[in-house]
């Protein structure tokens, strides 16, 4: 699977509190990643895949990739829905 990666003109960010928040440059709109959305939006460096990140954040905090392969899935599809994303 190919390595998902930030598009990065697209948005600045800053982290606040414990969370991300991502501001889209061309429409203002503002999204909060708490916790493991937070950790996930951090891995995600064009070097990962899917599988990849789930691996990691599993490993992280210490679950199953099971267990959390659904919540990075609807992260993944929420972040490219906003056009934040893209899977090269």
């Amino acid at each position: 699977m190919a390595a998902i990666r930030k598009l990065t003109e697209r948005f600045a960010e800053s982290e606040v509190d414990n969370e991300i928040v991502i501001m889209r440059l061309d429409t203002g709109d503002l999204f909060s990643l708490p916790g493991t959305a937070a950790a996930a939006w951090k891995m995600i460096d064009g070097t990962r895949d899917r599988a990849g990140l789930i691996k990691a954040l599993a490993s992280d905090f210490a679950v199953t990739e099971p267990e959390i392969a659904a919540d990075v899935d609807e992260l993944l599809v929420r972040l490219r829905d906003q056009g934040l994303l893209e899977q090269g």
